[in-house]
């Protein structure tokens, strides 16, 4: 992701380390019971969805600047 901005670049980033905190907290019942986090599923979900329409984005552009 070299052509991401910084700031959407951290949103990912962040997105998906909050996961991995959350997957790796204790006390949580999930963890405990050996379940799935569900808000953790949907913040990898999110950052996934970032992804892939920021790499439209920049084919887009990329058939754009052809012209």
């Amino acid at each position: 992701s070299l052509q991401v901005p910084l700031t959407e670049q951290g949103l990912v980033y962040r997105l998906r380390k909050r996961a991995e905190i959350r997957r790796q907290i204790p006390g949580r019942r999930s963890v405990e019971q050996g379940e799935p986090d569900r808000i953790a599923d949907l913040l990898d979900e999110a950052a996934v969805e970032i992804e892939r329409l920021q790499k439209q984005t920049r084919d887009l552009q990329a058939l754009l600047s052809v012209k």
